[in-house]
């Protein structure tokens, strides 16, 4: 079976997951994720991706995006993805890949799925037993959103902006969220689009989003397709 082209569209919010590979750890201390930051900084100002919410992990990451043109997720993955390898394998005395293939990503509609997506990324390290509170996890873009400390790297989406009119009011806002976490089936919807790389939002933008690609947005339904009724004899 041929592989699914993946879905990039210019203006659209996307989920972005990277793995290590077999699970293996691929930031294995603060000195890494430094490095990651930067090399996401740099090639997200070069190749015009607006970079929303992140969370490092010892094995993998979330992004979520905006690129300006269809082509600058794909340019900016590839830059960080042999920059990053290049000094983890030359820093930890290594070879060979790091990254489980490709990475993962979908388009979300972004006034349904941009903030529970935020708090998804937020809340891996909780999630993972790593900290108790999101806030105490250094790794993310969470800090940023509570005004605890301020990140070139990080571009709030427009959407973010309507939850207060004050920054204050904003960080409270934001605060609430995370701490009321993610329900389970919004969790398990943001994975599974973002892992198989079908697009996640109502039947309308789903539509639309159609019209600007060849590419599918949603896979066939599984089964063959109903068999021919038989004719009615005259």
């Amino acid at each position: 079976m041929a592989r699914l082209p993946r879905l990039s569209l210019a203006g659209q919010l996307h989920h972005i997951i990277q793995r290590g590979n077999n699970r293996q750890t691929v930031f294995v201390d603060a000195q890494d994720c430094e490095r990651m930051l930067t090399l996401l900084e740099e090639n997200a100002r070069k190749f015009r991706v607006a970079i929303h919410a992140y969370v490092l992990m010892d094995n993998h990451f979330h992004l979520l995006l905006t690129p300006s043109t269809k082509d600058a997720i794909a340019h900016t993955m590839q830059a960080i993805g042999r920059s990053y390898v290049r000094y983890f394998n030359d820093r930890h005395r290594r070879s060979g890949t790091l990254w489980e293939g490709r990475y993962r990503s979908t388009i979300l509609q972004a006034e349904r799925y941009l903030l529970p997506c935020m708090v998804y990324i937020d809340q891996n390290p909780v999630r993972a037993g790593r900290v108790v509170q999101a806030r105490d996890y250094p790794w993310s873009s969470h800090a940023h959103y509570l005004g605890l400390r301020t990140e070139r790297l990080i571009t709030p989406h427009a959407l973010f902006w309507r939850l207060g009119n004050t920054p204050f009011a904003r960080e409270v806002a934001y605060d609430a969220l995370v701490q009321s976490d993610v329900a389970s089936n919004h969790q398990q919807a943001l994975t599974d689009s973002t892992l198989s790389g079908w697009a996640l939002g109502d039947a309308d933008f789903l539509q639309n989003l159609q019209a600007l690609t060849p590419r599918r947005m949603t896979p066939k339904p599984a089964g063959r397709p109903p068999a021919n009724p038989p004719s009615t004899p005259a």
